[in-house]
């Protein structure tokens, strides 16, 4: 698989919608991961994400302007022991109530589809990485509708098993703008990875991001030998009371 640029990959669509990142720093020293979302409506736009005891939540930037949270506000990050769970809806529970009852990734988002929020079906994105031991491998899933035909949902996993330093994967849930908007389509990217710092990562990523749409981005890496986290979350709207 071509290895792309993620900076380019994310300035050349100007509305990729909720995208994530997984992948392993160029010193194979460190686990990446980022989480943006975008926004198009007031509603959508009207956010950001707040740190919670375990990861992040989304919350309303202004709670007088919230209209309707129902698929806007979630927790996209949660810790369950050594694993991080990232999506981009409220299936980072579902994941984390089902693992926690010793089913699997895969197992967990059977129980799920893509969001219901017709005509674009937006597909449910999710990520998992696992770090133990001084091992450390990941696994992206997508489910979709089958090409805007909300009959039939479509359940992709991938699974990334010692991860090579210096790639990782991307995916995110629109190939670009539209009415409707058009699913992601194929497997995660393959981007590449350098050694830059978590601040120097997050800049490249957020300044990526289209200027307009761009609402919210979490950056967390991850010390594959000690488990140590840090973490960064960049808002472009402050949060008022």
């Amino acid at each position: 698989m071509k290895t792309l640029s993620l900076e380019n990959e994310l300035s050349s669509n100007a509305y990729p919608g909720r995208g994530i990142v997984i992948g392993r720093s160029a010193d194979g020293k460190t686990a990446v991961t980022a989480y943006f979302i975008m926004g198009r409506s007031v509603n959508s736009r009207n956010r950001v994400f707040t740190e919670t005891a375990d990861g992040i939540k989304t919350e309303a930037a202004d709670p007088s302007k919230l209209s309707d949270p129902h698929l806007i506000i979630y927790s996209p990050v949660r810790v369950l022991g050594n694993k991080t769970i990232v999506t981009n809806g409220d299936q980072t529970d579902t994941i984390y109530e089902l693992m926690d009852k010793q089913q699997t990734f895969e197992q967990s988002l059977r129980t799920r589809e893509y969001e219901d929020d017709a005509p674009n079906y937006t597909p449910r994105i999710s990520g998992i990485m696992h770090i133990e031991n001084g091992g450390y491998n990941y696994a992206m899933s997508i489910l979709k509708s089958a090409d805007g035909n909300p009959d039939c949902c479509e359940r992709f996993t991938y699974t990334y098993t010692a991860p090579v330093s210096g790639y990782g994967h991307f995916i995110h849930t629109y190939m670009g703008d539209g009415n409707p908007l058009p699913s992601f389509e194929g497997e995660p990217k393959k981007v590449e990875i350098g050694n830059d710092s978590i601040d120097e990562f997050a800049s490249k990523v957020w300044n990526a991001l289209n200027e307009d749409n761009k609402v919210s981005l979490f950056v967390r890496y991850i010390d594959i030998a000690t488990g140590k986290a840090e973490s960064r979350i960049i808002n472009k709207y402050a949060k008022s009371e």
